[in-house]
């Protein structure tokens, strides 16, 4: 249990979902464990879930102030980081002739563009051999329906995960990324759907899981240790699918 000692990592939207069950599971790994959120009350919450062992900062990952910021807040916790995992998203869902501009701006503000400037405002204070994972969705892989925009966000993520990987060599810093299948997480009841809408996805999604059953955070959270650890110093520019065989098989 070991496997991230001495490492310092960063979550961001570690305040819930697969986030909270990263953390709690890079702490069991021997890691020195800071989380970001966007609620003072669920980052207060989370850390006392955590036995108060996690830092938190109070950031928006949609906010570019927050994000210019981050990287004078996590020096004060700590000079460096090994670990980043670009966590915090959002998803929404309606079909084409609903998308609105905002509908639109919201998800790209958080989801890309806040995913780019916060890898981009940290790497200043990433070691050099460090590790950055970038959270997508098995979604860039599908023609769901009604999920048009937010399976765009996560097929630009996929990308960043090469282009970065690429650019970063002479730092030696690997990008990788994690596409979740469907997760139990409380993202679902913050996708605009009515209560009923969700439980119908949820009953849905399920018959299309191979494994017949929608995936845990903590599931999600050991392949992020498998990134963030030393056991892959040689992946890098890849996509690890946990889906369940939802895709693949």
């Amino acid at each position: 249990m070991s496997r991230l000692k001495n490492k310092t990592a960063l979550i961001t939207g570690g305040n819930s979902g697969i986030g909270l069950a990263t953390a709690k599971e890079f702490l069991e790994q021997g890691a020195n464990v800071i989380i970001t959120g966007r609620s003072a009350a669920a980052l207060e919450k989370a850390k006392k879930e955590l036995n108060g062992q996690v830092h938190t900062i109070l950031s928006n990952a949609g906010n570019l102030n927050d994000i210019r910021s981050l990287a004078k807040e996590v020096q004060q916790i700590t000079p460096h980081l090994d670990v980043l995992f670009v966590n915090a998203g959002i998803g929404k869902f309606a079909p084409v002739e609903a998308v609105t501009e905002e509908h639109f701006d919201e998800q790209f503000n958080t989801n890309v563009k806040g995913a780019f400037f916060t890898i981009q405002q940290l790497l200043p204070v990433i070691k050099d051999g460090g590790s950055i994972i970038l959270n997508t969705s098995v979604a860039a892989h599908m023609g769901m329906a009604s999920s048009s925009i937010y399976s765009a966000t996560k097929a630009a993520l996929l990308n960043l995960a090469r282009t970065l990987s690429t650019e970063l060599l002479p730092r030696k810093i690997r990008v990788n990324a994690i596409s979740p299948g469907p997760i139990a997480t409380p993202i679902l009841d913050k996708t605009g759907l009515t209560a009923e809408q969700v439980e119908g996805f949820k009953s849905s999604i399920q018959t299309q899981v191979p494994i017949g059953r929608m995936g845990d955070p903590s599931e999600i959270a050991k392949v992020a240790t498998f990134f963030a650890s030393d056991d892959s110093s040689f992946v890098l520019g890849t996509e690890l699918i946990a889906d369940g065989g939802m895709v693949t098989l």
